[in-house]
């Protein structure tokens, strides 16, 4: 059977057909623009690599949020109040139930990420992990949780952190809190405060250890409320993983020894990560939920028979 995928992000959209998460046969990059050309563009894409490859027996899509997740709800697949303009109330899975009669699974784009990372990249072997995506905007999914073993979604880009005393003259990017951690730290804040994406900055300049400190309070959060084995760190901004190393440092700051188990370097190390699966694991985990979806319409099928 053939899948689609879709990680719809705040700057692109990433549309793969493939056999499996790790067998993709054809991918496309689509700059996110106004929700009907982006998303007939996809419809496109498709549409043609069905005729080139054979009909396609699941969607799995990965989409920004905050988005309706319960399929029983009226909304299901309509997009929330969000920061992204000209996207609130846009029902994404509309344009694909038009034209393809198969099941459609839908998460959150960190939330696919974060499945495929547990199942196939930086999570194997962990029972639990969360992911966090910091690029145009910042997100958080955690799996499994501890009460019933599925996926327990947070909008953890838009929870208050402190403020560096070096950054108070910044008022914050998100239109909803100014300066949440979405509002602090994500790249468009970056870009405002100091012209230019993290990685363009000299090895010495304040933004790195600025940045590093809000995500470590994030990662000091996530330690103490889920006791997760694992935190991979991925998108745009954590992208060359210079971060990564400022994060633990912070987030050992924070904890200030109070979890044992994580005052170990070693263990520290292993514990904040980048993504595995790289800039893949959004789209690997869009083809992952098409398995799923395809899995339970047959098993429906073959019990209500």
């Amino acid at each position: 059977m053939l899948y689609g995928g879709i990680e719809g992000g705040g700057s692109k959209f990433v549309c793969a057909v493939g056999r499996s998460a790790l067998e993709v046969l054809e991918s496309v990059t689509i700059r996110t623009t106004d929700a009907r050309t982006t998303l007939a563009e996809c419809v496109g894409f498709f549409t043609a690599a069905q005729n080139r490859h054979g009909p396609l027996g699941a969607f799995g899509v990965g989409c920004f949020g905050p988005i309706e997740l319960r399929p029983d709800s009226d909304n299901f697949g309509r997009l929330l109040p969000t920061p992204k303009p000209g996207w609130s109330g846009v029902d994404v899975l509309e344009p694909l139930r038009r034209v393809f009669s198969v099941p459609i699974a839908l998460d959150i784009d960190v939330g696919a990420a974060a499945l495929a990372e547990l199942r196939l990249g930086a999570g194997r072997g962990c029972g639990s992990l969360a992911y966090v995506t910091v690029g145009t905007g910042i997100g958080g999914a955690v799996v499994p949780t501890r009460i019933d073993g599925r996926m327990m979604h947070a909008e953890m880009g838009h929870i208050p952190v402190r403020r560096d005393p070096r950054d108070a003259d910044f008022a914050g990017c998100c239109p909803f809190h100014r300066d949440c951690l979405e509002g602090l730290a994500s790249g468009p804040s970056i870009r405002a405060r100091w012209g230019s994406n993290i990685d363009s900055l000299s090895a010495d300049h304040e933004a790195p250890f600025i940045i590093a400190g809000y995500l470590g309070q994030l990662a000091a959060s996530i330690a103490l409320m889920f006791s997760v084995e694992r935190i991979v760190f991925g998108g745009g901004v954590m992208s060359d993983r210079t971060l990564h190393p400022h994060v633990r440092t912070a987030m050992s700051h924070y904890l200030n020894g109070y979890v044992p188990a994580l005052k170990q370097p070693d263990r520290l190390a292993s514990y904040i990560c980048a993504p595995a699966l790289g800039s893949q694991a959004g789209i690997a985990g869009a083809l992952l939920l098409a398995q799923s979806a395809a899995h339970e319409h047959v098993l429906t099928s073959f019990t209500s028979r």
